[in-house]
């Protein structure tokens, strides 16, 4: 008797529980219904990946965090949209604590020096209905180079916890890490840097 009252308990804290989260409401993935207009990034649930040969046995990646910026989300087929976001040099992270503090140092990254990874678009081209190319500048290490991201809608809608109308976005592109002056171990740890980028973006 003990036994089922102490269950019984224990189901009714978790139905009230439950009874208090707030409704998730679905998130659209069709672009038609997302919202145009001023977003900023939600930093904590927006971050960078890179990934890069490992002396040609391997292929090894790592993560920046902290990013920042503005998106603008034109209406229409959204080919008047730009976007511009910074991320501290100093957040590089991988598994390897030696090589963190490696890749924050003079040798590598300097983020001392430079302290921000910088891109701005300048032109966005629409290539399909959930898809577009965005050209911009890169700005990493002290040096400016044009790169050309491709971009793919994830969803949007409101955020169930803060409320914040949300939209996020996933892009990639591939940039060579000599051409910004940082050529450490260039050819044995590859040159070309495979960058993966999350963004979530709330609306102002």
């Amino acid at each position: 008797m003990f036994r089922a009252n102490r269950s019984l308990a224990i189901l009714s804290a978790a139905m009230l529980a439950a009874a208090s989260l707030p409704a998730f409401a679905q998130a659209t993935h069709n672009p038609a219904e997302v919202q145009g207009g001023e977003f900023t990034v939600d930093t904590n649930h927006s971050q960078v990946g890179f990934t890069l040969s490992h002396m040609g046995f391997s292929n090894f990646s790592g993560r920046l965090s902290g990013v920042t910026g503005s998106l603008t989300l034109a209406g229409g087929d959204h080919a008047g949209s730009k976007i511009s976001v910074s991320v501290p040099a100093s957040s590089f992270s991988t598994p390897v604590d030696k090589l963190n503090a490696e890749l924050v140092s003079a040798d590598w990254f300097d983020a001392q020096k430079f302290p921000a990874i910088t891109f701005t678009s300048t032109k966005v081209t629409p290539t399909g209905a959930d898809s577009a190319t965005i050209e911009g500048n890169l700005t990493m290490h002290g040096v400016t180079k044009p790169v050309t991201l491709t971009a793919k809608f994830v969803g949007a809608g409101a955020n169930p916890m803060s409320k914040a109308y949300t939209v996020g976005f996933d892009a990639t592109g591939t940039v060579k890490r000599s051409e910004f002056g940082v050529t450490k171990y260039v050819p044995l740890i590859g040159d070309e840097v495979e960058l993966s980028l999350h963004g979530a973006f709330e609306k102002k």
